[in-house]
């Protein structure tokens, strides 16, 4: 029998149970829809926290302060960071290190920021004018701070769009006057907005200003807690991790002793970011990929109860002439159709899940068709495997005693 024929006929017996067809259907339908949700959620995710550490900047090395433990009394003790990374490591950085660009010195601590009536807290981002290019800072309106101002500790700040909204209410705020702590700030600029970074804290709700006067005026302080460094160009980022390593040993005096600071370079936080995006969206899709094998399941009982409801028609089909393989075709179309059915409107609704979700604002979702091709392959795979052991148990009856059958 021709193929064709066989598709009309496979066509005409879904058709003719309805209810039949669609509940061995669903639970293929379910399973393509939720890998395709699940797989645009972890993409989207992926892509999200890969921008948020672009937006942090570019050829990005950052030194951290290291940690220690501080011991007061027999169980009490506390997680402090140390005080020997300093501004003059910073300089140092960027005059030694050959595959290094530009370093900023930074502090930050949140403190309460007041304009007439209303009050904020908020974080105070101490920082060199380096930093601005190193963190990509653009401004928005006014200015950035200058060299000189940073060297004469002049008070002047620069808010991010948080702050603004928070503090000003629509009000204009270029010029205008702001008290972090007790000390008066005139404001110099805005900052354009970048937005949450990959730990989910608001990178609007800042106000950075110069460096020393953060340190002599507001916290009177002598160290730093971070040194944003600026690799050459991407290839360099490892070479300059280990020039400014080997630099601070030195200059911290730390032959033989634990570093005191941290050094992580963009390029692994990138590695590490992505690899645990891609493995949350593997894991969300395999265990969403469970529900195919449970709609391959339901196909194999649907299809083994319609043999078993349809011996006299194979019966009569073998009498007249149909051989074997043509009954075995019968039934592996049947499943495919099934499966391919199942996974088409549930790629359908996958994708119309997957738009709603993103458009709601619930999460950023970006549509991976590899996955959704793989996954509707899978799906009809699925259905073919499923229809192999009931096709060969249709091709096995006996004419005589599939007629014979009630």
């Amino acid at each position: 029998m021709k193929l064709s024929r066989n598709l009309i006929l496979s066509l005409e017996i879904l058709a003719a149970h309805r209810i039949r067809t669609g509940l061995s259907i669903l639970g293929i339908i379910i399973g393509i829809a939720a890998v395709v949700v699940m797989v645009s959620v972890g993409k989207g995710a992926e892509q999200k926290i890969l921008g948020h550490i672009h937006n942090m900047g570019s050829n990005l090395i950052v030194v951290s302060a290291g940690q220690m433990t501080i011991v007061a009394g027999r169980k009490q003790q506390a997680i402090g960071a140390v005080t020997t990374l300093i501004p003059d490591d910073a300089i140092a950085i960027m005059e030694q290190c050959p595959s290094v660009a530009l370093a900023a010195p930074a502090v930050r601590r949140k403190m309460s920021v007041r304009w007439n009536s209303e009050i904020a807290n908020t974080n105070i981002v101490g920082m060199t004018t380096e930093g601005f290019d190193i963190r990509n800072i653009s401004i928005a309106v006014g200015r950035r701070f200058l060299p000189s101002e940073n060297r004469a500790r002049r008070r002047v700040a620069i808010i991010g769009l948080t702050v603004r909204n928070n503090l000003f209410d629509g009000e204009e705020p270029m010029d205008q006057q702001v008290r972090i702590g007790r000390v008066p700030f005139e404001i110099a600029g805005v900052m354009s907005p970048k937005g949450m970074d990959i730990s989910g804290h608001d990178q609007d709700d800042v106000i950075i200003v110069p460096l020393e006067t953060a340190l002599r005026r507001l916290m009177n302080i002598t160290y730093v807690q971070t040194i944003y460094v600026q690799a050459l160009n991407a290839e360099l980022l490892e070479t300059a991790e280990q020039e400014i390593g080997q630099l601070l040993r030195q200059r911290h005096r730390l032959r033989g002793k634990r570093d005191d600071f941290v050094i992580q370079n963009q390029v692994a936080l990138l590695e590490v970011e992505r690899e645990t995006a891609a493995a949350m969206t593997l894991l969300i899709g395999s265990i969403a990929g469970i529900s195919l094998i449970v709609g391959g399941v339901g196909i194999l009982a649907v299809m083994l109860i319609s043999v078993r409801e349809r011996t006299n028609e194979i019966g009569l089909r073998r009498a007249v002439g149909a051989l074997r393989r043509d009954i075995r075709n019968q039934f592996l179309i049947e499943s495919a159709l099934l499966s391919g059915t199942g996974g088409v409107v549930g790629v359908a609704i996958g994708v119309v899940l997957a738009f709603t979700v993103s458009s709601l604002g619930y999460w950023h979702t970006i549509i991976s068709w590899p996955a959704v091709g793989t996954a509707l392959g899978f799906s009809i795979t699925v259905g073919i495997i499923s229809g192999i052991y009931p096709a060969i148990c249709a091709a096995k009856l006996v004419p005589i005693e599939a007629l014979r059958a009630d």
